[in-house]
């Protein structure tokens, strides 16, 4: 005769608690997969779209060919070698470099101030660069001879007929040894929300326009600002400047 401690089954024995066992173990199993599967992979979710890799690409838009770090090109799709209509690139400052852990929060749009540069390369759309444009066109669209900028520049408010809403033309004074310097910017205090709202084209290479968009803050280094980016922009042209 079997006492009542002999028929108590082991916990196995039951197909109820085989269930529950076996869902615990599963359970478990998922959970430790998850852990694993978070210290390997949550550094690239972390970089929302960023990435640290340097690799230079070859990027042809027209007759020109462009090489570029991995890590300066804004969107995933374009870090590639190949034909291109156009090239998207952010950039730190002043340093002019692509993204790094460092600078995540600036990347972010989530720094204490404003550090990006955004770039684009693509076919020249027009027959003159914006300080070219000035004088037959921009010139003609402006409301009187404007104030006083920061660092020798002009800002002039846009005619309300002109189609440019909340914006202003900031220009350089003419100089026999300088172009002239020609940017649009949103007003002041439209761009307080704006991580980079003042514009301005330029021509590289043979057939090539380089849009650049920049805080306002910067215009008070306009000279430094124009001439790092047209650095940039003729040290990552592999065809002729």
């Amino acid at each position: 005769m079997q006492t009542s401690a002999q028929r108590v089954e082991p916990i196995t024995g039951s197909p109820f608690l085989q269930r529950v066992f076996y869902g615990v173990i599963a359970l478990a199993l998922f959970t430790a997969a998850l852990v694993t599967a978070g210290h390997y992979f949550g550094h690239t979710i972390s970089l929302g779209g960023h990435t640290e890799d340097t690799t230079p690409h070859e990027i042809v838009i027209g007759n020109s060919v462009l090489e570029l770090p991995a890590n300066a090109i804004r969107f995933r799709a374009q870090r590639r070698d190949g034909v291109a209509q156009r090239v998207d690139l952010y950039l730190h400052w002043p340093d002019m470099q692509g993204y790094q852990p460092t600078f995540i929060k600036d990347f972010n749009g989530a720094g204490e101030t404003k550090t990006l540069l955004f770039l684009t390369f693509e076919p020249r759309a027009t027959s003159r660069d914006m300080s070219g444009r000035y004088g037959p066109i921009y010139s003609t669209l402006t409301d009187g001879p404007g104030i006083k900028g920061p660092s020798g520049l002009t800002i002039q408010n846009f005619l309300t007929t002109s189609g440019f809403v909340s914006e202003q033309l900031v220009t350089s004074s003419q100089s026999k040894n300088r172009e002239l310097f020609v940017a649009r910017c949103l007003d002041e205090e439209t761009s307080k929300a704006n991580l980079a709202s003042c514009q301005r084209d330029i021509f590289i290479g043979e057939d090539l326009q380089l849009t650049y968009r920049f805080p306002r803050e910067f215009l008070a280094n306009w000279q430094e600002l124009d001439q790092k980016v047209l650095s940039f922009a003729q040290g990552h042209l592999k065809t002729p400047k």
